[in-house]
């Protein structure tokens, strides 16, 4: 994986602790990019030390099941387990102190124990997804017609329009993450699509959300998918 000027090829070349950025029904996928509003101190202070140092951060949902906190830490917001490692890759401070930022994806990780806090954000030990490193190997399978169709079936029940034409230029990986990221879904699906173990389950994933959307919405799937 070549993101910016580094390369990550091997579980080695990533960190085995990083800092986390708990945001609720935000997704980063490897290979995509995501944009980044930083205004709060302890963030402050983490980008301030990435930039110094590997320029990596853990993107992460925190827990949206049943209401829980870490094992044995009282008042500490629990986590997912799954989130994913991002690079640092554009980078503004504006005058009012923000940081406006955008993170490239590396590839998945699973947390285990926590550190000692730092500057008031969280450090984890992690597990990278070493597949994740190589690229998707599965582009080929992807059923791009019924992905298609089901994203023109959201976009026309909602009165939305798309750029077509980079669609259709748009490779399967490209295409498949990038409407996931933006998909307008919830913490759950958000979640389920990173956690799709490749890129066809994930667009089989992302298909299956839709049309589970428009049939709650309105009505007459089969319809609606013609």
């Amino acid at each position: 994986m070549q993101v910016g000027n580094a390369r990550y090829l091997r579980p080695q070349d990533l960190p085995e602790t990083l800092p986390v950025f708990p945001l609720t029904g935000v997704l980063l996928l490897p290979g995509s990019q995501l944009p980044l509003n930083i205004f709060e101190p302890r963030y402050l202070a983490m980008f301030d030390d990435a930039l110094a140092g590997n320029r990596l951060i853990g993107m992460i949902q925190p827990f949206f099941g049943e209401s829980r906190e870490e094992a044995g830490q009282a008042h500490v917001q629990a986590l997912c387990q799954v989130g994913c490692i991002g690079r640092i890759t554009s980078f503004a401070e504006m005058e009012d102190g923000r940081y406006l930022t955008s993170l490239t994806g590396i590839c998945r990780f699973r947390l285990f124990d926590e550190l000692h806090p730092t500057k008031g954000y969280r450090n984890f030990r992690i597990a990278p997804f070493a597949t994740d490193l190589n690229g998707p190997d599965d582009e080929a399978q992807v059923d791009r017609k019924a992905l298609l169709a089901a994203f023109k079936a959201y976009l026309d029940a909602n009165k939305l329009e798309a750029d077509w034409e980079s669609v259709e230029r748009a490779s399967n990986a490209t295409l498949v993450n990038s409407m996931a990221m933006m998909s307008p879904y919830g913490p759950a699906e958000k979640q389920a699509l990173l956690e799709a173990p490749d890129l066809k389950t994930r667009a089989e994933t992302l298909i299956a959300i839709t049309e589970i959307v428009l049939a709650r919405s309105f009505g007459d799937i089969e319809t609606i998918l013609q």
